[in-house]
């Protein structure tokens, strides 16, 4: 069954992920490199070394920025 979650403020349907997906499943399924965003789990920052131990569950909140280098 796949996996819906707010991503942004905007429903989002991961055909390729199943609950129990994982956060760093999330953000590798979207092709992101860890080092390049922030996550914010359901109201919470997510430490980057916690994304493969928080758990995604049907329409958890997730806002996903980028960090853009340049000058």
């Amino acid at each position: 069954m796949p996996l819906t979650v707010i991503l942004n403020g905007q429903p989002r349907i991961f055909e390729s992920l199943s609950s129990p997906a994982t956060l760093g499943d999330l953000v590798q399924d979207l092709g992101l490199r860890g080092d390049r965003v922030a996550v914010e789990h359901n109201g919470e920052i997510a430490p980057r070394t916690s994304w493969n131990e928080v758990r995604l569950e049907e329409n958890d909140r997730l806002e996903i920025v980028h960090f853009v280098g340049g000058g």
